[in-house]
């Protein structure tokens, strides 16, 4: 049977609460994949702010049982925080649309072709929208084809000033900075350690920004852009979820005809893309005003150091009121 790792919460509404009619809301945290701790700390900061705001929420982890539960709960929405291929591959999603469920978040289909990142950096390319050269490496070629073969191949075409990470995944979770030909076998070795296929990218020097978008039902918007300034001077897993680790600047430092480029892309992406409610997109701005962009989300973290949550503050909203305004765009 699915565990119920949150009490239901029915308090009375507080300061935060919206306008928005209080719904009854099942968040799913945890999962299976590599990331299920960061979900975990999403799912219980999501579930507090929509209880804050006045919903009735209930965060189950996803099991055998997690359809049945749905069935007999009937929630009137869904708020998948799992992270990684547990959630973002687009099969619980898809899963969600064939119950008739109502769930914040893209469809299944859409959710699939993110969570690619070869393929939405394809998609984006094709649309003109500047990103990274870079090759994509399955496993078995990496083996049948020889290693040292294959990376002299990739070092030709991309030199040897790289960011290797797994074709899918979150959190940075097996990405290597690589900045000599030694480093990039273990790159790419850890990298297989997450996915069967690697992504091989140029590196870009820049402001590192995320962009958070979101649909409460009048079309997509951006919010201010989040700077992201890694002390190590990569932002990597443990610069993401342990305080400290990260300076964040919220709205960036950049300038406002820079923050209204980085803004446009953002919803053009999330639209080009199929995505739904809530996406965020990475971009690297370069010392000449080129916007690169690296990858987009389809299930954000929300944790208490996530860049969507900062952007939604930095925008002078309250987190409740935003989080029920996107429950109650999605309900059918």
């Amino acid at each position: 049977m699915t565990e119920n790792i949150a009490a239901e919460n029915t308090p009375a509404a507080t300061d935060a609460a919206t306008t928005v009619a209080p719904l009854d809301i099942v968040v799913l945290a945890g999962g299976i994949s590599h990331e299920r701790d960061v979900s975990l700390r999403s799912g219980r900061r999501v579930a507090d702010a929509l209880t804050g705001a006045g919903h009735r929420v209930t965060v189950l982890d996803p099991d055998a049982g997690l359809l049945d539960a749905l069935a007999a709960h009937k929630p009137d929405v869904v708020w998948p925080a799992l992270h990684g291929a547990s959630g973002e591959d687009g099969a619980l999603l898809s899963l969600l649309e064939a119950a008739g469920l109502s769930f914040v978040g893209s469809r299944g289909d859409d959710a699939a072709l993110a969570w690619s990142k070869p393929t939405a950096k394809t998609l984006v390319a094709r649309a003109g929208i500047a990103t990274p050269a870079s090759i994509t490496l399955a496993k078995e070629t990496f083996r049948d084809l020889g290693a040292a073969n294959v990376l002299s191949r990739v070092i030709e075409r991309l030199g040897t000033d790289l960011v290797v990470k797994p074709s899918a995944g979150g959190s940075a979770q097996g990405v290597s900075i690589v900045s000599e030909a030694a480093e990039l076998p273990r790159a790419v070795v850890e990298a297989y350690t997450y996915s069967d296929v690697a992504l091989i990218e140029q590196r870009v020097s820049g402001v590192e920004l995320a962009v958070g978008v979101i649909d409460t039902g009048d079309g997509p918007e951006a919010l201010p852009a989040v700077e992201i300034q890694a002390s190590s001077g990569v932002y990597s897993f443990d610069a993401r979820y342990n305080a400290g680790e990260t300076t964040f600047f919220a709205p960036a430092r950049i300038s406002e005809e820079a923050a209204e480029l980085v803004a446009e892309t953002a919803v053009a992406v999330h639209e080009l893309l199929g995505l739904r409610h809530v996406s965020r997109i990475d971009f690297i701005l370069d010392a000449d005003g080129t916007l690169w962009f690296l990858e987009a989300n389809v299930l954000p973290g929300l944790t208490e150091t996530s860049l969507l949550p900062q952007a939604i503050e930095a925008s002078g909203q309250e987190l409740g009121a935003v989080y029920g305004a996107l429950a109650a765009a999605a309900r059918h």
